[in-house]
């Protein structure tokens, strides 16, 4: 009797829901541009305008960016993109702009600042906004105006980063 009560509880326990599936810890990033320059938030965030520059060709403070897992428990991870003052990258309007595209100064995790980081092999990534768009290193990068764009539905060459993390 106790035997059976014991599988009893096994099989319940068994159906269960899931458990709840662990979260990525957050990991310190640079994000390359297709010609090799480092992506830049200006000021280390927390801006409206100037945001974004593709120019730098060493590694500061300002271009170094730490993936959050947003743990939306979704097969392929969303990520906010937090800059060296603690802000997200927002993609405006969730992204689909060629102006106004990239603000640097939310303080929560919210749906336009999720990113999707999706492999292309050989260490390349395309980086997808939460509409489905893909941003794009305007010119390949090494850019300090209209520097970056979210109305890509392709992937192509500037359309591709290199995401280094250590």
């Amino acid at each position: 009797m106790k035997i059976k009560f014991i599988l009893s509880a096994i099989v319940f326990v068994g159906m269960a829901a899931p458990a709840a599936q662990a979260c990525n810890a957050p990991i310190s990033c640079v994000i390359k541009t297709y010609l090799g320059n480092y992506v830049t938030a200006v000021g280390g965030g927390g801006r409206l305008t100037d945001v974004i520059h593709t120019d730098a060709t060493k590694v500061g403070s300002w271009e170094r960016f730490t993936l959050v897992d947003s743990c939306d428990g979704n097969s392929v991870i969303n990520y906010g993109i937090k800059t060296a003052t603690g802000n997200y990258l927002t993609a405006v309007g969730g992204g689909g702009r060629i102006t106004d595209v990239i603000h640097s100064d939310a303080t929560q995790l919210q749906a336009w600042e999720k990113f999707k980081l999706i492999s292309l092999g050989y260490g390349a990534y395309a980086i997808q906004t939460i509409s489905g768009h893909y941003l794009t290193a305007v010119g390949g990068g090494g850019r300090i105006t209209d520097t970056i764009h979210s109305d890509a539905t392709q992937i192509r060459n500037w359309e591709k980063f290199r995401v280094i993390c250590n």
